[in-house]
């Protein structure tokens, strides 16, 4: 299985009888799986299965899922005039126009509310029932065109990881070669700490001096860090290419935060400006992997 972005859209039409409807799908990243249904009056009682079905097939991400009715050619809505309501109206009209009040005018009287009202259309509950499964096999093609369209992002984010991978192989080989790494580099630098010592005054004792010595150790070796940046690289790179998706969004993200801590450490044992350099590079990309990363599912 490919990798799946958390970003996408689809769209869905549907027709049945003298009726037309549209599902719009919107997908953007999220830490979980967030579905926000925007339902017309009337079906609201199909969001639990609905959001069993898309629960199905997506893991993660904030998704808004919208139904939309429109009116088609053969049922162009039909309005009638509440004439109960204007005769209660224009008996008002009556009483206030003989206090002096003016009359009122007809464009005042037809925005009353209730005055215009459209037709009811009745409908048995098989045609609904039906109406019912047409809206709900429409959802499930959308569902599946999201699908589609998180996988194509997917494809073209493993792209950009890689490429971001790639960098930061590059720059963790420039820091192993980098002059102050070098064995013969550290054994000078760890002899200029050990004449320091030995030249203080009172003397340093053995076990004082032991000490020191292993603290610089660990202080100037940076082979540790860049052999843990190659392994990370590695393996996330078998996370992009791997045959499972699920999970690898959360495991890329924990990587990035390995890549950092890498990174840092990096910088701060570093003693030339050549090391502190491709530390800050280093630091450069892995904060673009980790954005990246935050896309996938």
């Amino acid at each position: 299985m490919s990798l799946v972005s958390m970003t996408g859209f689809a769209r869905a039409d549907g027709r049945a009888a003298n009726k037309a409807w549209t599902w719009e799908l919107k997908s953007v990243n999220g830490r979980g799986l967030e579905l926000r249904f925007r339902l017309p009056s009337g079906f609201e009682s199909l969001e639990p299965e609905l959001r069993a079905m898309a629960q199905g097939k997506l893991v993660r991400g904030n998704i808004t899922l919208n139904l939309q009715f429109a009116e088609t050619g053969d049922s162009a809505p039909a309005y009638r005039l509440n004439e109960g309501l204007l005769d209660q109206l224009l008996a008002l009209a009556e009483r206030l126009e003989a206090r002096g009040i003016g009359a009122p005018r007809l464009d005042g009287l037809l925005a009353v509310r209730g005055i215009i009202e459209p037709v009811g259309t009745s409908e048995d509950e098989a045609a609904r029932d039906a109406l019912m499964a047409e809206v709900k096999a429409s959802f499930a093609e959308a569902v599946d065109k999201l699908v589609e369209s998180r996988s194509a992002e997917g494809t073209k984010l493993a792209g950009v990881l890689s490429g971001l991978l790639d960098e930061i192989a590059k720059l963790t080989d420039q820091a192993q070669d980098v002059e102050s790494v070098r064995p013969e580099a550290l054994r000078n630098r760890l002899r200029q700490q050990l004449d320091e010592l030995l030249a203080m005054s009172p003397p340093v004792s053995e076990e004082r001096l032991a000490q020191e010595l292993a603290l610089q150790i660990t202080r100037l070796d940076v082979r540790e860090e860049i052999d843990r940046l190659r392994t990370h690289v590695e393996t996330a790179r078998h996370l992009i290419s791997g045959g499972d998706s699920r999970g690898v969004g959360r495991k890329l993200d924990f990587l990035a935060q390995e890549f950092n801590r890498e990174a840092n450490t990096l910088c701060s044992k570093a003693f030339d400006a050549a090391l502190t350099a491709v530390g800050l590079d280093l630091k450069l990309v892995v904060d673009r992997l980790r954005e990246q990363a935050q896309n996938v599912e």
